[in-house]
């Protein structure tokens, strides 16, 4: 179920080429996070106490990895650990709303 894309980026001459690569990936990534976030839905839905959103444990797990992921690559560990920090803190916010939502009574005539 895992892919790694461990391809260098191509050398670029102008901000223009940056840009556009940056643009290039940005169409790829953007999916996958939606995709990720359709995942953490599913988890509002199927965890039944609302205390077992926030799991430091996992969160260590996955900071973990992807940072070992990220020194395998030749990639800067501490710029993908404060990325993945960011979308962990919303996709916890995101969870906690979707467990709420999910679980809101209607409201009464």
């Amino acid at each position: 179920m895992s892919q790694t894309h461990t391809s260098a980026p191509v050398h670029c001459s102008h901000m223009a080429e940056v840009r556009a690569h940056i643009d290039a990936l940005d169409a790829q990534i953007v999916p996958l996070l939606a995709l990720r976030c359709g995942y953490v839905a599913q988890a509002g839905r199927i965890k039944q106490d609302p205390n077992l959103i926030y799991d430091q444990e996992r969160i260590d797990a996955i900071l973990e990895r992807v940072q070992a992921q990220a020194t395998a690559l030749g990639a800067p560990a501490l710029v993908l650990g404060a990325a993945y920090r960011a979308l962990i803190a919303a996709s916890i916010e995101f969870e906690r709303a979707e467990f709420a939502r999910l679980r809101a009574q209607p409201a009464q005539p």
